[in-house]
């Protein structure tokens, strides 16, 4: 707004947001963004651009907390540590859902999802996170058991596998399959 104000922005560690706008002729907080019943368009036009900043903040600077299951964050951090890779939020129609790419050439070799357990074929009620990673042919058609392991959920089944993070697959072996997944990236 022609620099006429600051906006101080302060994150907690529970990534809880909390802001002021001063106004920087008078250095005092200027309130009338906060009230509902204020209108104008000159409050409208400083609420439209506080809202626009907040929103850049965070989704910038804020992590998601969505994936839930110790798997799930125990595989985040692996895949931080040794890659260097943080997950890719990529559809607004599925805001849960999410991928690793190979920052080298742009190929994916992992996705974190979110998924109706009927979607990969078990018969019960409720969602389930998966993973899905790059997998030889030869492998796959020895490790798909649609129990622990399944063909590729809304992948190419021929060079994907789904598995479920649940526990009932060991952490280390899914890290295994995970670096074989990121090796097989670098080679498309």
């Amino acid at each position: 707004m022609n620099n006429q104000f600051s906006l101080i922005i302060k994150i907690d560690m529970n990534n809880v947001i909390s802001s002021d706008v001063i106004e920087l002729s008078t250095g005092e907080k200027f309130m009338l963004y906060y009230v509902t019943s204020a209108t104008g368009e000159f409050v409208g036009k400083i609420r439209e651009e506080y809202n626009n900043i907040i929103e850049k903040v965070k989704n910038n600077c804020c992590s998601k907390n969505i994936f839930k299951s110790k798997y799930a964050n125990l595989i985040i951090e692996y895949i931080r540590q040794k890659y260097n890779d943080e997950l890719e939020y990529l559809w607004d129609k599925f805001p849960n859902n999410a991928i690793w790419r190979n920052k080298d050439n742009n190929k994916w070799y992992g996705a974190l999802l979110i998924v109706e357990k009927s979607k990969i074929g078990i018969e019960e009620e409720g969602s389930i996170e998966i993973i899905d990673l790059l997998l030889e042919p030869e492998k796959i058609e020895k490790i798909v058991d649609n129990y622990r392991y399944f063909a590729g959920y809304h992948m190419n089944k021929k060079h994907w596998i789904t598995i479920k993070l649940d526990g009932s697959v060991n952490i280390n072996e899914i890290y295994e399959l995970i670096d074989n997944s990121y090796n097989l990236s670098i080679n498309k």
